[in-house]
């Protein structure tokens, strides 16, 4: 295999698939990325066994042929070669490649294709587009409430699901919680969506995708089965593995008789939230909301720093009220929020708080309470 290729359209790739390896790998060829040759055009592969992404590159293909090659070693190479040039890529023997550019060259140890697996995506039962602007929105609202707790394993992605209530337009969901906080979007459904199984895309499949996505204008192709999903983002393809595992039914924390009403200017709130919490405490990060008509008084009490308050005028017309959250949940919403004003929706001090976004109708957050 031998091939040259521009160095800002190898970095562009190698920067999209290396993020896929893993740094410590007990099976040597998944350190590895595969590069294939044919044609006019360059494949490069990165998998970890549950997720694998391809990016097809023009470059100029002197002999076709198939290699793996050291991924963050030769990204790392490519990183610190100078803008502008070309790079040849040279296989020399079955175990050695050579990288070249200008008066630079660097001899990698290589390992056969051969061994490198493969994740075909198979069979799809369910095929949609998307615009990117709407995945990449449905991931943003939703990712940072995904558990990272690896008991619960099946709270460790996006649930991405249908809605077809009688009288409703159709709807797609993404949906992600950790038990604190949950966060709920929603789109009209995309024509080849309906009566798609419910799926939970893995937190590392969402990243990887979203930094694809970041200053794409590309259409998105999805298609899915029951046990795997595929991305086609221009040159590039992403097959993941699904989360094996029942998603619980979230439907039931989503409060439906939260009839106290707070609604509030959004940055003056966030700001309020971030300065208060300073003095909070790594472990329990716990704000207190006092609630009486007209006003907000925010309240942080750490006995090992000290003691922050601060109040706000709101537009609220009901009982008072004192309810604790975590601070850092809490501004985790606050900075999804779009809108210039929010709305609070509160029962009891011991009931779970749903936030509705004025600016966008189509996403609301859910907040659970703690002790303060």
């Amino acid at each position: 295999m031998k091939v040259t290729i521009e160095r800002e359209t190898l970095l562009k790739s190698l920067n999209h698939v290396q993020g896929v390896v893993e740094r410590r790998n007990t099976i040597p060829v998944l350190s590895n990325i595969l590069i294939s040759a044919s044609g006019d055009s360059v494949n490069f592969t990165a998998t970890d066994l549950d997720i694998s992404i391809v990016e097809s590159s023009p470059a100029i293909v002197d002999q076709e042929g198939r290699i793996t090659a050291p991924a963050h070693l030769l990204y790392d190479i490519v990183r610190k070669l100078p803008d502008g040039t070309q790079i040849s890529i040279e296989q020399i023997e079955d175990t050695r490649i050579d990288v070249r550019s200008g008066r630079s060259q660097f001899t990698l140890q290589a390992l056969s294709a051969d061994d490198f697996p493969n994740l075909s995506s198979g069979e799809m039962s369910h095929n949609f587009t998307l615009q990117v602007p709407t995945l990449k929105r449905m991931i943003e609202k939703t990712r940072f409430a995904i558990s990272t707790e690896e008991t619960r394993y099946y709270l460790n992605g996006i649930y991405f699901h249908t809605s077809e209530e009688d009288g409703k337009e159709p709807m797609l969901a993404a949906v992600a919680t950790d038990g604190h906080r949950l966060a709920k979007v929603e789109i009209p459904m995309p024509e080849g969506a309906a009566s798609m199984p419910g799926i939970i895309i893995p937190r590392k499949t969402v990243g990887e995708l979203h930094k694809l996505l970041d200053g794409s204008d590309e259409t998105v192709a999805i298609s899915l089965s029951d046990s795997k999903i595929e991305f086609r983002i221009g040159q590039t393809i992403v097959t993941s593995k699904l989360i094996d595992g029942n998603y619980p039914d979230y439907d039931r924390v989503i409060p439906k008789n939260n009839d106290n009403v707070m609604t509030v200017e959004t940055k003056p709130l966030t700001k309020a939230v971030d300065r208060v919490s300073t003095v909070a405490n790594d472990r329990g990060r716990a704000i207190k909301l006092a609630l009486e008509k007209g006003a907000l008084t925010l309240e942080v009490n750490n006995p090992d720093s000290g003691h922050a308050e601060e109040e706000l005028i709101v537009d609220y017309d009901s009982v008072n009220l004192e309810i604790g959250f975590n601070a850092k949940y809490m501004l985790d919403v606050l900075n999804q929020l779009e809108g210039e004003n929010v709305d609070f929706l509160f029962a009891e001090s011991i009931d779970p708080e749903l936030v509705k976004d004025q600016g966008d109708e189509g996403t609301i957050y859910v907040l659970m309470p703690m002790r303060v």
